[in-house]
């Protein structure tokens, strides 16, 4: 049984939410980070990265101390309003290629311990006792949990029922996607939701485990002080067939000291190896990977028949290029923090890769076919951890556009 709740909610005032609502503060380049700061008063990244009207670095501790108070400011000066009482929100993402629409809730803390939302990827300390901090200096987080159940009927039909009112944003972003809210906040559609997502067994983490290990580990350390909120975090619920899931493609600096010709040798006894020459080539099933080498791309079809597999987990592609190409030939042990190896989404065009390998910083790229749905609940199921950066989720919510308060 899952349990979600409506939360008293805090927003920008409807008549600048275009101006204060922004991409993840990771997602700006240096160039366009200072741009919107110097000519956006209202852009949630003043509230984010408040050291920059200093031009100074400050210490982490700093920091979250000036986040705090410029989200104050922004509140005392009504960018920001306070909801009256706790509701839901139903939140639709038009993108160019697609359309996400989901529920914004609090999500239980118990549920996510007792595994009734479950997990699949590992988390690094530091992060989470970062996060963890952030969360309790700054009182608030703008960034909820991508969370996927499996798809309803009902709540489908209520979704769309819902979308026919009148929303309470309508905008449209830089990056041309366009942004709808509506509230729920009667208590009988509360109450409905509420009993619906009750009757679901378990609901999956899709993006932002570091976020609710760092709830958690809040609510630890200071459930003594009685505050409910603490008890949950914000999660935006979406349908599992609604979530688009892309690769995470892998480039490589070096061939571990191996010429061409001794790699591609070492790389015939796992796979097939087709040349593609110019062609922009991606994987068109499971256990194929692109490979983009010297000048030419390649198709390398993974020999089946040599692979004794055990679980789920031994079958991914991420994990079978880990095992059979990254570690065993180029001598990468650690994927988070090598440097010879960096992530390109797959979202991107392979040419990215390409341009990349051509500039000579990197020598070797690989493309990688998305994981299903179906592979990430079942690793979830079984309590297995998926290899770093195996998957790249849409949607990416706007920071700044509902923020729940601890």
């Amino acid at each position: 049984m899952a349990k979600i709740i409506p939360f008293k909610a805090v927003r920008p005032i409807a008549d600048k939410v275009a101006l204060v609502t922004c991409r993840t503060y990771d997602d700006y380049s240096p160039a366009e980070l200072a741009a919107w700061l110097n000519f956006n008063p209202y852009s949630f990244l003043h509230v984010i990265n408040p050291a920059y009207a200093h031009l100074q670095k400050i210490s982490t501790d700093k920091r979250f101390k000036g986040v705090a108070l410029k989200y104050q400011d922004f509140k005392q000066e009504n960018i920001l309003i306070t909801e009256e009482k706790p509701v839901f929100y139903l939140y639709e993402i038009q993108t160019k290629v697609q359309t996400f629409t989901g529920i914004i809730a609090g999500t239980s803390v118990k549920d996510y311990q007792e595994n009734v939302i479950k997990k699949h990827e590992d988390t690094l300390q530091y992060r989470v006792e970062l996060f963890k901090d952030y969360l309790h200096q700054t009182k608030f987080n703008t960034e909820p949990v991508l969370i996927t159940y499996p798809d309803s009927i009902e709540i489908n039909t209520f979704i769309g029922l819902r979308k026919k009112t009148k929303p309470i944003y309508e905008f449209s972003t830089t990056n041309k996607e366009k942004h709808t809210l509506w509230k729920i906040d009667t208590q009988s559609e509360i109450d409905w939701l509420q009993e619906h997502f009750e009757k679901i067994p378990n609901l999956y983490i899709a993006d932002g485990h570091h976020r609710s290990a760092s709830a958690e580990l809040l609510y630890e350390e200071d459930k003594h002080l009685g505050k409910e909120n603490l008890q949950y975090f914000m999660s935006f619920l979406i349908a599992e067939s609604n979530v688009k899931i892309y690769e995470f493609n892998r480039i490589i600096r070096d061939l571990n000291g191996m010429s061409k010709e001794e790699f591609i040798k070492k790389l015939a006894d796992t796979f097939i190896i087709k040349l593609k020459d110019q062609e922009l080539w991606k994987p068109q099933n499971k256990n194929e990977f692109g490979m983009y080498l010297d000048g030419n791309f390649y198709a390398l079809y993974y020999k089946n028949e040599v692979s004794q597999k055990k679980n789920i987990l031994s079958n991914l592609d991420a994990q079978i290029l880990y095992d059979k190409v990254l570690h065993p030939l180029l001598g990468i042990g650690d994927l988070r923090n090598d440097e010879r190896i960096d992530y390109i989404p797959g979202k991107q065009s392979v040419s990215v890769i390409k341009d990349l390998v051509d500039g000579g910083e990197f020598e070797v790229g690989f493309m990688l076919y998305p994981i299903a749905i179906e592979e990430i609940k079942t690793i979830a199921d079984e309590n297995l951890i998926m290899p770093p950066k195996s998957t790249y989720i849409e949607p990416k919510f706007r920071s700044g556009l509902v923020v729940y308060e601890l």
